[in-house]
């Protein structure tokens, strides 16, 4: 992406034991995303939370095996956000997916890191 363009941020919310097709939906979101050639995706795991059922999902010590919350944000210019939307559809069995408008304002990397 170039500095100062219009993209998107794309944030979907889901568990850690989310599958999609016997692998962890979050590696299979981001190595999508890496497939189609997308700038950049992050994925962060929290460690307390609740979605649409209001059940708690936390990292309690006690509690180390519990479906904790991931979130994955993906930046993009928004014609290629829009056509990943239908495959991450079909990825997607339960969580919330979000949209909004971002602006690139740096945006660097290194050929040796790649």
């Amino acid at each position: 992406m170039e500095i100062g363009t219009d993209g998107e941020l794309l944030r979907i919310f889901i568990g850690e034991k989310d599958k999609y097709e016997g692998r962890p939906l979050y590696e299979a979101i981001v190595e999508e995303a890496r497939r189609r050639g997308m700038a950049g995706a992050t994925v962060l795991r929290g460690t307390l939370g609740f979605g649409k059922n209001s059940r708690i999902h936390s990292a309690k010590v006690l509690r180390l095996s519990e479906d904790l919350p991931m979130v994955i944000e993906i930046v993009d210019k928004p014609a290629r956000i829009e056509s990943f939307l239908p495959d991450l559809d079909n990825m997607i069995q339960e969580g919330l997916v979000t949209l909004e408008k971002v602006r690139v304002l740096v945006y660097k990397h290194s050929e040796k890191d790649d």
